[in-house]
C-alpha cells in the first residue's frame, strides 16, 4: 500500500516523471489527463514546462529525435486523449438524456450544456486545454451533448498543439536564457500550478455567486402586477 501511495506522489512530480519515466510516461500522462476521468489530478501544465527544460534528455530517450518531433508526438497524444474522452461522452450521452431526474442528476443541466456547446463549443475545447481539471472533462461533456465531430476535431487539434508547443517552448527557451532555472524547479512548478488553477477556483467559488446576483437583479427589474 505504501508503494502505491509513493508511486502516486511521483505521478504529480514533473521532474521525477521526466527523469525516471522519460518520453513514454510523459505521453501516457498527457493522454490520460486530456480525456480520461482518472487523469484529472495529473500535472499537465507543469509537466510540459519541465519537459521543455529537459528537452535534450527527452530527445535522447526517444531515438535521438529532434526536439520539434518530440513536441509533435506529445501534441498528438493530447489529441488522442481528447478523442477518447469525446468518444466516451458520445456513447454515454443518449443514456443520460433518457435518464430520469434524481437528487444528484438534473436533465436540465445537460440541455444547458448542449446550448453552451452549440454556441461556444469550439472556444471551450480550445481554452479548456489551458485549465487543469477542465481539460479532462471538456471533451467528455462535448461528446455527451453530441457536439459536431468535425468542429470538435478542429479545435481539439489546434488546442492541443497550442498548449503543448507554448508550454514546452517556454520551458526550453527560458532554460536557455536562465541556466540556473533547474535549481528552482519546485518554486516554478508551484507558480505554474497557481497561475493555471486560480481561474478554475475563482469560477467555482465566485461564478455561482455572480450568477445568483445577476438573477436577483433581473428579477428586481421585472414588472410587477398592480391591482386596478
Amino acid at each position: 500500500m505504501d508503494q502505491i501511495i509513493e508511486f502516486f506522489k511521483h505521478l504529480i512530480n514533473p521532474e521525477w516523471i521526466i527523469e525516471h519515466g522519460g518520453i513514454y510516461l510523459l505521453l501516457l500522462i498527457i493522454f490520460a489527463e486530456t480525456g480520461l476521468f482518472v487523469g484529472f489530478f495529473l500535472p499537465g501544465d507543469s509537466l510540459l514546462f519541465v519537459a521543455g527544460i529537459y528537452g535534450e534528455l527527452l530527445s535522447k530517450s526517444f531515438f535521438d529525435m529532434p526536439f520539434f518531433v518530440v513536441m509533435l508526438v506529445i501534441a498528438i497524444a493530447g489529441v488522442l486523449g481528447n478523442m477518447v474522452g469525446f468518444w466516451f461522452g458520445r456513447k454515454s450521452g443518449p443514456l443520460l438524456f433518457n435518464r430520469k431526474d434524481t437528487l444528484l442528476f438534473k436533465k436540465k443541466y445537460l440541455y444547458q450544456a448542449k446550448e453552451f456547446y452549440d454556441k461556444h463549443g469550439g472556444g471551450a475545447i480550445f481554452l479548456a486545454r489551458f485549465l487543469p481539471i477542465v481539460r479532462t472533462f471538456a471533451p467528455i461533456v462535448a461528446g455527451i451533448v453530441q457536439m459536431d465531430g468535425k468542429k470538435f476535431m478542429l479545435y481539439n487539434i489546434v488546442g492541443s498543439f497550442a498548449w503543448v508547443f507554448s508550454m514546452m517552448l517556454a520551458g526550453h527557451y527560458l532554460d536557455k536564457a536562465f541556466p540556473t532555472l533547474k535549481d528552482h524547479l519546485e518554486l516554478i512548478i508551484v507558480i505554474i500550478i497557481l497561475i493555471t488553477t486560480l481561474p478554475v477556483l475563482f469560477k467555482i467559488f465566485f461564478g455561482k455567486t455572480k450568477q445568483e446576483t445577476h438573477t436577483l437583479r433581473e428579477d428586481s427589474k421585472a414588472p410587477t402586477d398592480t391591482l386596478s
